[in-house]
């Protein structure tokens, strides 16, 4: 499973899944994923569309590869609880700062069951799925291999989670920014993002400084001050990490099993006890 889930938002989808359907089936679902059946795969709008290839068998009569069409559709949040939702997570420090910084937070689920929701599907009536294959069971093997890709997508945009139960990002962040803490964080990350200033020169301009007629050649080399004797420790680094933790754990460029921020925060010790050396 963690080819398709490396974040835990994305494992509890897939666990959420599981918890609705047939292990078998997710079992053959998950090798279609993995054997590059899907054909094509979209996602708009809370739809999943795909086209997900067949197996060929003499034996029913099928002796070229079919191709069968693939939706699942998730139930979408009503506008009036979504103003509720949003009301409430802009109300929680630790919930907004992460959101914007494109995290998920673990307890968001909590949030959601404090009015009755639900932001992970939670029963069959959160989604309904279609296959063209003649299977009749639901969801079929091509439906299951679709659920690990939308699983995968999480991975890369945990505002998937949103977007597929009807609000999107832009919205969601929108709304958060009108919050007063929403509105603090949104100038913090701003000025992250400042553009660079632009300069005619990246040295700094020769000075002619003037040469004393006659110096002693005890002071041009030891300097008419004596240097400190004790070094002050330098203060730590109050740089920010909002620029790459605002990449996620895992980008799209990033394609370790490790989480990306985990890996800038081991490098970023490893280089800073090494410059106290």
């Amino acid at each position: 499973m963690s080819q398709f889930s490396r974040t835990w938002w994305g494992q509890k989808f897939i666990e959420a899944i599981e918890q609705l359907t047939d292990s078998g089936r997710l079992s053959r679902g998950r090798s279609y994923a993995k054997g590059n059946k899907v054909k094509s795969f979209n996602i708009d709008n809370g739809l999943v569309t795909a086209k997900v290839r067949g197996s060929v068998n003499p034996y029913f009569g099928v002796y070229k590869e079919p191709l069968y069409s693939t939706t699942i559709e998730f139930q979408p949040i009503s506008k009036a609880k979504w103003s509720a939702a949003v009301a409430l997570i802009a109300s929680k420090a630790s919930l907004i700062s992460r959101l914007l910084l494109n995290e998920i937070p673990d307890n968001i689920e909590d949030t959601f069951k404090q009015l009755n929701l639900n932001l992970l599907p939670g029963s069959q009536r959160d989604f309904k799925t279609h296959c063209s294959c003649p299977d009749y069971s639901n969801p079929c093997k091509h439906i299951a291999g679709v659920y690990y890709l939308v699983a995968a997508e999480l991975d890369h945009d945990p505002f998937l989670l949103f977007e597929l139960r009807g609000l999107s990002r832009e919205e969601l962040l929108k709304e958060l920014a009108k919050s007063p803490l929403g509105q603090a964080l949104s100038a913090e990350l701003q000025l992250e993002h400042q553009p660079p200033t632009p300069v005619d020169a990246y040295y700094a301009p020769l000075e002619m400084l003037k040469v004393p007629a006659k110096t002693e050649l005890r002071e041009f080399w030891q300097g008419s001050k004596r240097l400190p004797q004790t070094m002050e420790a330098l203060p730590d680094s109050t740089v920010s990490g909002i620029p790459v933790k605002k990449q996620g754990d895992f980008p799209s460029f990033w394609t370790r099993d490790n989480s990306f921020i985990e890996a800038m925060e081991t490098l970023y010790e490893q280089v800073k006890a090494k410059g106290q050396l």
